[in-house]
């Protein structure tokens, strides 16, 4: 499990995440966590454009990270096999960009490593976040892709702002709305129609929910909530009597119109002084 989060106001989106990976025995229980897990990307350097992953944290032999990193040489005009793939900085759209993330995840790795037999529990997310060129608002686009095996659909959150969450939901889904996941079964436990369930959850969320954005909020404020989200989901998560299944250092990154995609906080593998840039 893992937790990525991005907050959407008028000024920006925020991109957070915690940097836990598990990797699971085959009767379910978990092997090892390891906590220095990459899942928050600029896609593609120079533009504002970033990206976050959960679930499954590769295809194939290859982490999501290093694919990600193939996917921006494509789209930077870096792979002279697919320089039909180099984004316009002054002609692109998000949608366009995230039609590119499905081909590259899905048709290019996901069916060659797999084909028709792919792991029963497969299950990777792919969040496109930014601002499409010369565009006024930033965007949020979901690339699910599962072990069924199906042409995944692009999937846009519309709402104008907001804080969306994936991965571990329990912490965010109590704290935001009030219910916890077994919400629904305990309903069915007490007798009331499945038909029922769902209408009661979603009208109970709806009145419980609480309202923590602002569209009009700062940046730096969509920052720290970005960054509490995360550290609140890791310290329930560790205090819950389970396995610890998000922690580690946190990421954050933001994009904003002007600024473009700016890291806040990041973790390296190496030393930053060391490893001047070329030339």
């Amino acid at each position: 499990m893992t937790i990525v989060v991005t907050v959407k106001i008028n000024d920006g989106i925020v991109l957070a995440a915690d940097s836990a990976t598990s990797f699971f025995r085959d009767d379910g229980n978990v092997l090892k966590i390891y906590n220095n897990a990459n899942k928050t990307f600029n896609l593609v350097k120079g533009l504002s454009i970033g990206a976050l992953t959960f679930g499954s944290g590769g295809i194939g032999s290859s982490s999501i990270s290093t694919l990600t990193k193939d996917l921006r040489r494509r789209l930077s005009g870096e792979d002279p096999a697919h320089l039909d793939w180099k984004l316009d900085p002054n002609n692109y759209t998000l949608e366009s960009v995230a039609s590119r993330v499905r081909e590259f995840f899905f048709e290019d790795k996901f069916l060659s490593a797999y084909g028709d037999n792919p792991p029963d529990d497969f299950m990777m997310g792919y969040k496109l976040c930014g601002y499409s060129s010369g565009a006024e608002q930033p965007e949020l686009w979901d690339v699910p892709i599962t072990a069924e095996g199906l042409v995944p659909k692009i999937i846009r959150d519309t709402s104008s702002c907001g804080a969306n969450w994936d991965g571990e939901y329990e912490a965010m889904d109590r704290l935001f709305f009030g219910l916890g996941s077994n919400f629904r079964l305990a309903l069915l436990n007490r007798g009331l129609p499945a038909d029922q369930v769902n209408e009661i959850y979603l009208g109970l969320a709806s009145e419980l929910s609480a309202p923590l954005i602002i569209p009009a909020m700062p940046i730096q404020d969509a920052i720290e909530l970005a960054r509490f989200m995360v550290e609140t989901t890791i310290r329930y998560v560790r205090f819950n009597l389970r396995s610890e299944t998000v922690g580690g250092p946190i990421e954050i990154a933001a994009i904003t119109k002007h600024e473009g995609f700016k890291w806040v906080q990041r973790k390296l593998f190496y030393q930053s002084d060391l490893n001047p840039p070329a030339g």
